[in-house]
């Protein structure tokens, strides 16, 4: 089988703090890569590279708020001064636990704001942030998360999923503008997913919907970080612009 190609890649996941972003984390470190663990959650995110480092993987804690370019940009310098640059960024910070599902038309306005701006406006800052990066290093590949939610229209949730679907428009942009300095834009569209904050607040959260994707299974985390691995290998060389959805066949049945 042909090598992924990772290993002593830099790898910058936000969100990392927990859930995904964590398994992020660990999951490019064991494929060899080197990782920033960044989160607004200082704490978190130093708890992620603990975790990397005692499995033997390579691993620094960073702090971001993705709103914030300048906060954006700091964590990029500080790759460039730990790793020596930065080949893949995965876009995994989000508002997304503990979102109360409402009506549209009941939503509070100051909610709405927050996760337009972390879920949409975040991924746009990192991504400014980090262009510039890749150009120096002659390419890299930006790995946008979204949510098979935009394809369900899942109710009384508008401020997730249209923030998710914007995430989607956006990256379509990103692989147009950014193909010609051999940067690759992709998204990843998981479908509801096993994490400590699923079994955190729903009893039922292995057998939650299962019924309704062909392959009968709720979503591990290893089946949502696997396809990140691909998205980054030099296997995906020639794919950008597209929506990987990852959500045992839900969508279709």
């Amino acid at each position: 089988m042909k090598d992924l190609g990772l290993a002593g890649k830099r790898v910058i996941v936000t969100g990392a703090a927990g859930g995904l972003g964590r398994a992020f984390a660990e999951s490019f470190a064991e494929a060899g890569a080197m990782v920033m663990a960044a989160d607004i959650n200082a704490t978190g995110a130093g708890e992620t590279v603990a975790l990397v480092r005692e499995l033997g993987g390579k691993a620094h804690a960073g702090v971001v708020d993705v709103t914030r370019l300048e906060s954006c940009q700091a964590l990029c310098e500080a790759a460039r001064a730990t790793m020596g640059g930065v080949d893949a960024l995965i876009n995994n910070a989000a508002v997304y636990a503990g979102l109360e599902r409402r009506p549209f038309e009941e939503i509070d306005e100051a909610v709405w704001d927050k996760v337009m701006a972390v879920n949409i406006k975040g991924v746009w800052q990192m991504t400014r942030a980090v262009a510039p990066l890749m150009r120096q290093v002659g390419g890299g590949s930006i790995i946008n998360i979204a949510s098979a939610t935009v394809f369900s229209g899942s109710p009384q949730w508008m401020h997730y999923v249209a923030s998710k679907g914007a995430v989607i428009a956006m990256t379509r942009v990103m692989a147009r503008e950014l193909g010609g300095d051999n940067i690759r834009a992709n998204v990843i569209a998981p479908g509801f997913t096993l994490t400590e904050a699923s079994f955190g607040h729903m009893a039922d959260a292995r057998s939650y919907g299962a019924d309704r994707a062909a392959l009968n299974r709720n979503a591990e985390v290893d089946d949502i970080t696997g396809g990140a691995l691909y998205l980054a290998s030099a296997l995906s060389s020639f794919i950008t612009g597209q929506t990987l959805v990852i959500d045992g066949g839900k969508q279709f049945i």
